[in-house]
This record gives structure tokens, sequence and C-alpha cells, in this order.
């Protein structure tokens, strides 16, 4: 007697092969038999006109803090996500000095957008050194698995103290040292890796630049070498010289030496300049090096909305005076009237140009309006100065009526980056080279301004179904790369595939009835804080450890998940 069969199913096993028709069966928490089955199950599930697949391993998440206070780990949970990786682009709370937490929080506050009211109130400080925290993290029960890296910027602030995020002041020889050994005992422990941020776009909550944003190539090869010896360890790099040779020299010292892998975020435009960064990195693959670019399904983008952080008025000094902080409801209604609408219209921004350099005027050629049923790919003409443009009005006066329009709920689409061409295409070539990594769906963060967490929900819908202004993608190479890809990447070889003895977490997905709905801004953080979530239809089941944990997108209260623990749990 197994303990759980899924029938009848279309199996996309995550190994790249082509889908076939079979029964899955699961017992202890891996997978038993894979084909025809025929024993019987304590539980059957009918996955007839259903996909059944691996569970998403989405290695880009920031639930550091989430992962202390919430069981559930929504909103990567309700999408099919049974792994998350965090501890992402040298953020976290470990290690930690007594005292030193406020810190910590607004560094995660200022860099990942997470409210740091609900930080203060949801972290509960059982831990001062990184093994304290993978212990911490172990205890606490959960619907999916974890697994977490060791961070630059909490590194530099247990041994520098007060100048770990200065630029002028370098680590001594022996503070050096100090902080390999932290990389070091806390990757021996079992983090998954350790990680940095070298761009100017990450700030704390002050607008200081964060613990590492200067730091040396010196630095970052010692730091990384902390892993060495080790049989895991990813070094996972956010930068902005990705364009520079210096920059590769030693993230290839690095990979050579260890014989460890890297993962790479370019926040430059010179890493992209004919196609740089992912030149450099295949060359590097044909030496035998493993370093991985990761990439999105689609641009990352901000939301604009009376429901979230940001939109073109929020500089405008009536709107930061007497709007601002108001109910939704109240802020509709004082909007509406005539005479408001005329003055905040009159008035210049505070924001006269964004960080992608365009004025607020331009920008509103790379808004959309996002719609009940979420469009990603919108031609020019779709845009808010596309839609003045056809109407011979004025884009503002366009953006200022539609905010209004549902209550104030609509939101508004820009994506930062890869979309001149006003299509996807460019995703789509990068999304097939060798060795990019699926990734930055940035869950539990961005909480104001972006909702990227149902990441994996939409490259299989969209790529795999839905794309009607390109060529769409295979489902079986999708599959492969939302969980095979993700979970080999960072060395968890026991899941990702539907094979005997694999970890069974499993999805059961109606394929045709896959959706994203519209973002929406709940006040469901500690302290009442305020986050963009994304729901999904389409998810029957989804399985972990041979638990069901959600039936269509509901949590069942099962609580199976773990710690991943790097070169021993996997």
């Amino acid at each position: 007697m197994h303990d759980l069969v899924i029938r009848g199913g279309t199996l996309v096993d995550g190994s790249g092969a082509e889908r076939y028709s079979g029964d899955l069966a699961v017992s202890g928490g891996r997978i038993e038999a894979v084909g025809e089955v025929t024993g019987r199950g304590r539980r059957e599930i009918d996955a007839s006109h259903c996909l059944v697949t691996p569970g998403w391993v989405d290695v880009h998440t920031h639930y550091d803090g989430q992962a202390t206070w919430d069981p559930v780990l929504a909103p990567s949970s309700w999408h099919g996500v049974t792994t998350v990786v965090m501890g992402n682009c040298g953020v976290g709370f470990a290690p930690v000095r007594p005292g030193q937490q406020d810190f910590l929080i607004e560094l995660m506050e200022g860099v990942e957008d997470i409210p740091g009211s609900a930080l203060a109130e949801g972290i509960d400080w059982q831990w001062e050194s990184f093994p304290e925290y993978l212990d911490a993290l172990e205890r606490f029960p959960r619907a999916i698995d974890v697994g977490t890296q060791v961070p630059h910027g909490a590194i530099r602030a247990y041994v520098m103290g007060e100048r770990c995020n200065t630029q002028e002041d370098l680590p001594t020889a022996a503070e050096l040292a100090q902080m390999a050994a932290l990389v070091h005992e806390g990757v021996a422990a079992g983090a998954l890796g350790f990680s940095s941020s070298r761009t100017l776009l990450h700030k704390d909550k002050h607008g200081i630049h964060v613990p590492g944003t200067f730091a040396g190539s010196d630095e970052m090869l010692a730091l990384g070498l902390g892993m060495k010896g080790l049989s895991h360890g990813v070094f996972e790099l956010v930068s902005d010289h990705l364009g520079d040779d210096d920059e590769w020299q030693w993230v290839k010292q690095f990979a050579r030496e260890t014989g460890l892998k890297v993962t790479l975020v370019a926040t430059s435009a010179a890493a992209y300049i004919d196609g740089r960064m992912y030149r450099m990195a295949d060359e590097a693959r044909l030496e035998g090096m493993e370093i991985r670019p990761q990439m999105a399904g689609r641009p990352t983008g901000v939301l604009h909305g009376l429901s979230s952080s940001f939109h073109v008025f929020v500089g405008h000094p009536t709107y930061a005076a007497e709007l601002k902080d108001l109910p939704l409801a109240e802020k509709v209604a004082r909007m509406a009237q005539p005479e408001l609408r005329q003055k905040l219209l009159s008035e210049h921004s505070a924001i006269p140009r964004t960080l992608m350099g365009r004025t607020l005027g331009d920008l509103l050629w790379q808004v959309f309006p996002l719609g009940d049923v979420p469009d990603y790919e919108q031609p020019r003409e779709a845009s808010i100065a596309g839609i003045a443009a056809a109407r011979g009005g004025d884009p503002f006066e366009v953006m200022y009526d539609l905010l209004l329009t549902d209550g104030g709920r609509g939101l508004f689409y820009q994506p930062l980056g890869g979309y001149n061409g006003y299509n996807l295409d460019y995703y789509r070539d990068i999304m097939q080279l060798p060795n990019i990594l699926f990734g930055l769906s940035d869950g539990g963060a961005h909480c104001g301004v972006i909702a990227d967490a149902g990441m994996a929900s939409y490259i299989l819908s969209y790529w795999g179904r839905d794309r009607i202004r390109g060529e769409r993608l295979p489902l079986e190479y999708l599959v492969r790369k939302l969980s095979r890809d993700t979970a080999e990447a960072y060395g968890m070889n026991d899941r990702g595939v539907l094979a005997v003895g694999a970890k069974a977490d499993v999805n059961v997905i109606d394929f045709e009835a896959l959706r994203l709905h519209r973002p929406e801004a709940v006040f469901d953080l500690p302290a009442g804080g305020r986050r963009l979530v994304q729901r999904v239809d389409g998810y029957r089941y989804t399985v972990q450890a041979g638990q069901v944990t959600f039936e269509n997108s509901e949590h069942t209260g099962a609580l199976p998940g773990k710690l991943v623990r790097g070169g021993r749990s996997t």
C-alpha cells in the first residue's frame, strides 16, 4: 500500500524528456514508482486532464525574516513552489551581534522594500551566529522547504561594525580573515552558499549603500575562497561591474580554485552590450566553470497604482502632503474632486527623473494598464502615453483618470529593462541559453511595488501556452528549468524530477485553467504591514515530501517543510 498515488496524469518529469501519460506512487516522502502503478494508495488523486510536474525550486527569494514567523510562505507556496532559496543580494539576518538587529532590518527594508515594522515585530531573534540562525529555521514548522545563504552585508557588519558600509574604510587583513572564516562556518553548517551585492541600486532605508558595495576584488575573492574545500557552496553576486574585465577575473579565479558554482545578476547596461555577460559565462562553461546568469521570464516591473507605493504623482506636493497616507477609498474620493484634480495636475513633481533616466512624461510610454487578466507583453500604443496620443490628450490626465477606476484598485505595469522593442523576443532568446538560470522572482520582497513571486506560474502559462506575439517555448523545457535545473544549480540533487527515489515534491496542474489574477494589496504582515500579492488558479494539488499541502492553492494545514542544509539533506 502506497501512501499516495496520483493517477492518469500527463507527466512532465523535469528531465526535459517528452511528456507521457502515467501514474505516480509515493511512500515515505519519496517517489516509489513512476509509470503504471497497480498497487493502491492510502490516498489517491485523479490527475486526468492535468499535468503532473515536480514542485518548483525558486532560487531567488527574500523570505529571510518571513521564514521565522510564517509557516505558509505565501505567495510563493500558492504558485507550486516547494523549495525557496533566500539570503540573496548580500542581505540577511545572521550573523548578528546584540544591538545590531535594527541595522540589518534597515538594510533589508531599503534593499528589498520589506516593511521594517513588520520585520521588527515578526522576527524573534534566537541567534547570533549563522549556524544558530540555521538551527532556528530548522525548528520552525512550515509548508515548504527553505535554504539560505550567508549574506555579505551581515558578515561585514558583524566584523567591521560601524565601518562596514563606508567607502573609505577597507577591512584589515585580520578582519578579512575573520569574515572568510564566518563564510566558511556558515556554509559548513548548511548554508547553500554566500551572496553579495556590488550595485549602487542597493541602499538601506537611509539611502546609504549596503556593506560590500565598494568592496575590492581582493575582498570578494577572499570571502568566496572561504568556501574552498567544502563539498558545496554557490557564490551569488549582484553587480554593476559585470561588463568589466576585472570583475570577471576574480569571478573566474574563484570558480577555478574552488570548483564551486557562481550565479550572477547584472545591474548595468555594460554587462548586456553585445551579450557580454552571457558570452563570458558561456566561455567559462566551455572551460569547465559553472557561471550562470539569472533571468526572469519577463522584465521585473514596478506596479504603479494608488494601492502600491509608486505612481507618477507620488512626488507632487499636494499628493505627498494631503493624500499619500489616506485609506484607499478616501484617497479616491478626494482625487475625484475636480478642484483637487486640477491642482494636482498643475504641480511639478519632486521626482523629475526616474532611475531609468527618463523624464516622467517619457516614462509613460513604458507604463501599461495591467488589467484583470494581467498582460505583460503589450505594444507601444497600449501604453499610457500611447492611449493619450490616440485620444489627442495629455498622458498625465489619462494616467490620473485611470488611477481612479475600479475604486483605485487598478495597477499599471512598468517593465524596468529589456522592453525597448515592445515585445519579449529578447527574453525568449536569453531564456534558451545553455547555462541561463531561471530566477529573480524576489518572493517575499519589494512588497509595495513588485509582485513577481508567481513567476513560475507566469513562465509556464505564458511561455508554454498563451503567447501570441511571438514564438513560445516547449513545455518540457520550461518545467525542467523551473525544477531540476534550479535544484541542481544549488546542489539539491534529491528533488526537481519525477523519478524513483526523488523527494516527492509534486504539482498537479489543470493547465488549461492556469491563470494569474491581478495583483492586490493586502495588510497581513506583522504590525499590519502591506504587501502586493498575486493569486493563481489551476494548481489542483501541491505535494510536499509526499503530503498534500495545497488544494486549489489553499493551504491544507500540513507542514512537512524542512530546512535544506547544503551538503547534507540533499
